[in-house]
């Protein structure tokens, strides 16, 4: 476990074809669906959404509009979310006309950069003088970090490398400004972010320099005094949002070196950026202090501090992390973005080495508490994602003002809806790892990846109904006979599987949550997985107080919750016998075709109770019948309850 044995890469996503099912299913929505609605929402074209002023923002400071500045002061972003997700479509998906708005945004951008490299239009447009005397509130590195990360996609991409230029000389100037070098300032982000961009760049130019900045930034963190304390006292104590001052340095997990946090703290998303750019910089460097850091910081993350759903950040109060096994239902915040960080950071961490529990955690962030974000139709969005919903209290409740009760068109801090675009845009990357005589399948989706193994052309083929079925077909093709290994995970999940190979049956034994069959690989081989997925019950540890008593159901890769519209309100009254059934059944009408769980329960009965609060008698219970959908398909059909944990006796 010391050492960092594994040197996978991610698989180039031009070498990854999607063909057809369920997360193929997802990144169509976001071609055909997400990506012009977003790019309405952009330009102000969406009836009764809150205004983005994004795109104009840009056209003011490129000189081709007048008008003031809109929006949050970090709104560039969305701009570059967007653009990183049309690249990783177009990779894809060749398209004249996105490519046309998109190279139009970027001759936009271009106009609205300064002469020394500077790319920032609150500043350029508010606050001219201003300029890096606020890394703790306005996001300054934080839009440039997305920024680059848009540029390299579109490089990677289409092979055009105007935007490439653009953040290179805007990386250029912030590496002219921050380092050890005397002169330089000794800042670092309030919200991470550029460090995972700054690296994407070394590796997509070869520039040592940005690798180089990217751990500065990681060193500079958390040393005393406290870089954002020094800039405080430099303003004379101004502030652009004077709550972050209250929130303490721990918010942007700055309290402490990177290499000594062992706890999840702060604001979520912060964390799971900053995360990301320590696995990065530790597998490129070999810094086994930085990858031990990423161990403990995931163990407490996941162990301790993530949801059944695979939800991080629990605190509405700064959208961040609280303590050990502090996992409310209602009040929860577990920010859309904050999931998907889980995913760019578990991926990460399969990078750094193989083990199965970091594809179990990407699965489960992705198949659930990412997903719930985003409508069936692609146009409505959480930010919040809760894993119990009273809309009565959410309406009446101050402490639940920010649990909505349906998905809205847009919002005016619009992080999330980009953000998942530019996941599902990608998710073929996220399928498979590869190395020089490797190929690993993270996770089961009908897919293609294509390799080269000695200079062997290898086409590795997927077919499954995955995530409604655990039957997976996997073809092997090679254009000569090719010794490579194959790696295939067994997710945590799954207790019973079965592997065939042309045939007959593999005995095989997973390691780390991974099986790898190492052989020479013929034309036709073909190997047939079978994963055993029952009903599960799934119990809370004794710690969580929210869920003590409860029971909670899962199938494969997914959680389940019950939904008002199937069971009738008062959902905290159903009750679940221990030795209760329930049968799953795919139902193609519903909800784009889902599997649901359904059985008998019991319910609470109101006979008697009219008319008291209290009484000196157990209520009686009647039998009830239940039906359960997955969690990320929940309000797609109306405003009403939903649960995800139940009573169990």
């Amino acid at each position: 476990m010391g050492e960092l044995r594994n040197r996978l890469g991610s698989a180039a996503l031009k070498a990854v074809t999607l063909r057809g099912g369920f997360l193929a299913g997802k990144s169509a929505l976001v071609r055909d669906r997400v990506l012009p609605y977003q790019w309405k929402a952009l330009n102000d074209e969406i009836p009764g959404a809150e205004p983005s002023h994004a795109i104009e923002n840009f056209r003011i400071a490129a000189g081709v509009s007048t008008g003031k500045f809109g929006g949050m002061v970090f709104q560039d972003s969305d701009v570059a979310k967007w653009l990183e997700a049309v690249a990783y479509v177009l990779s894809a998906n060749p398209d004249p006309e996105l490519e046309k708005h998109a190279d139009a945004v970027i001759e936009l951008v271009e106009k609205a950069q300064q002469s020394d490299g500077y790319l920032n239009t609150y500043f350029t447009l508010v606050e001219p003088d201003k300029k890096w005397t606020n890394l703790a509130e306005c996001h300054e590195l934080y839009c440039a970090g997305h920024m680059i990360e848009a540029a390299v996609a579109y490089y990677e991409s289409t092979g055009k490398d105007r935007l490439l230029r653009v953040v290179s000389r805007l990386a250029d100037l912030v590496d002219s400004k921050f380092g050890p070098e005397p002169g330089k300032l000794k800042g670092y982000p309030g919200h991470q972010e550029i460090e995972l961009a700054l690296f994407k760049l070394y590796r997509a130019t070869g520039t040592r320099k940005y690798l180089d900045l990217a751990r500065y930034f990681l060193d500079e963190r958390g040393k005393s005094p406290n870089y954002f304390d020094i800039e405080y006292e430099k303003r004379g104590g101004s502030s652009y949002w004077p709550l972050f001052r209250s929130f303490g340095s721990s918010y942007a997990q700055a309290h402490m070196p990177v290499r000594e946090q062992t706890a999840a703290i702060g604001h979520a998303v912060r964390a799971m950026y900053m995360y990301c750019a320590m696995a990065d910089v530790a597998a490129e460097t070999g810094d086994e202090a930085l990858a031990d850091a990423c161990r403990a910081l995931w163990k407490n993350t996941t162990r301790k501090q993530m949801y059944l759903t695979g939800g991080i950040g629990s605190s509405e109060h700064g959208q961040a992390f609280s303590f050990d096994y502090d996992l409310p239902n209602d009040t929860t915040y577990n920010e859309t973005c904050a999931s998907i960080g889980l995913v760019f950071w578990a991926h990460r961490m399969l990078h750094l080495e193989l083990r199965g529990e970091y594809a179990d955690i990407m699965e489960r962030a992705l198949y659930n508490g990412v997903l719930s974000g985003m409508s069936q139709t692609g146009g409505e969005f959480f930010y919040v994602n809760p894993l119990e919903v009273w809309p009565e209290a959410c309406d009446s409740r101050h402490d639940k003002r920010h649990v909505k009760t349906s998905r809205q068109k847009w919002f005016g801090c619009a992080c999330c809806p980009p953000n998942i675009a530019r996941l599902f845009a990608s998710i073929g990357a996220y399928i498979y790892s590869t190395a020089l005589d490797r190929a690993v399948v993270h996770l089961y989706s009908n897919s293609s990846l294509s390799m080269d193994v000695g200079g062997k052309a290898v086409t590795i083929s997927q077919e499954t109904n995955y995530p409604w079925s655990g039957l997976v077909r996997i073809a092997v093709g090679c254009e000569a006979a090719a010794k490579f290994s194959l790696g295939l995970r067994v997710p945590g999940w799954c207790r019973k599987y079965s592997i065939k190979l042309n045939g007959q049956r593999l005995e095989t034994r997973a390691s780390e949550g991974y099986v790898l069959i190492d052989r020479a690989w013929g034309p036709r081989d073909e190997l047939e997985i079978d994963f055993d997925m029952p009903v599960e019950r799934v119990y809370p540890n004794p710690q969580i107080r929210e869920d003590a008593g409860k029971v909670a159901f899962q199938r494969g890769p997914l959680v389940y919750c019950m939904e008002e519209i199937d069971n009738g309100k008062n959902l905290s009254s159903i009750i679940v016998g221990k030795d209760a059934g329930l049968a799953a059944d795919f139902v193609p009408a519903l909800l784009g075709g889902v599997t649901v769980l359904a059985g008998e329960a019991r319910r609470a009965s109101m006979e008697g109770w009219q008319d008291r609060l209290y009484g000196s008698e157990d209520p009686k219970r009647e039998a009830a019948s239940v039906r359960l959908v997955p969690y990320f398909a929940w309000n797609n059909r109306g405003v009403g309850e939903m649960s995800v944990w139940f009573r169990e006796g």
